[in-house]
């Protein structure tokens, strides 16, 4: 009923920028939230950024003014602007949308995207 699709991942050298989108589409009532998680090598997935149906941000403490989360609301999309970018930052890179769905208005279910990779070369 409800899809995902990420892109912008790529390759960057350390310092540069990337922009990720995560689109949503499908029978959507309302988003509530959105967030970026990341999942690196051996390493759990880990939140990144994420805001609010109100847009309240929130940010992890080894991305705070790095990264900017924002959303597109008319577009049902999300973005992450990755700046100042580091070797460290190097993931596969998850969107998550807590959506309620036409058929079910008043509950809000997560919904992840299919990741994309993100490296950065030093």
């Amino acid at each position: 009923q409800v899809h995902l699709v990420e892109s912008g991942g790529g390759l960057v050298q350390a310092g540069g920028s990337l922009r990720l989108s995560c689109a949503a589409s499908g029978s959507i009532f309302s988003i509530e939230a959105m967030g970026w998680y990341r999942q690196a090598p051996g390493k759990q997935r880990e939140l990144v950024a994420d805001i609010t149906s109100g847009g309240s941000t929130n940010y992890s403490d080894s991305v705070k003014g790095r990264f900017t989360i924002s959303r597109d609301k008319a577009k049902n999309t999300g973005y992450l602007q990755m700046n100042s970018l580091k070797p460290e930052d190097t993931a596969v890179y998850y969107c998550k949308f807590t959506i309620a769905t036409m058929t079910r208005p008043l509950l809000g279910y997560d919904y992840w995207g299919q990741g994309t990779q993100v490296t950065v070369s030093s």
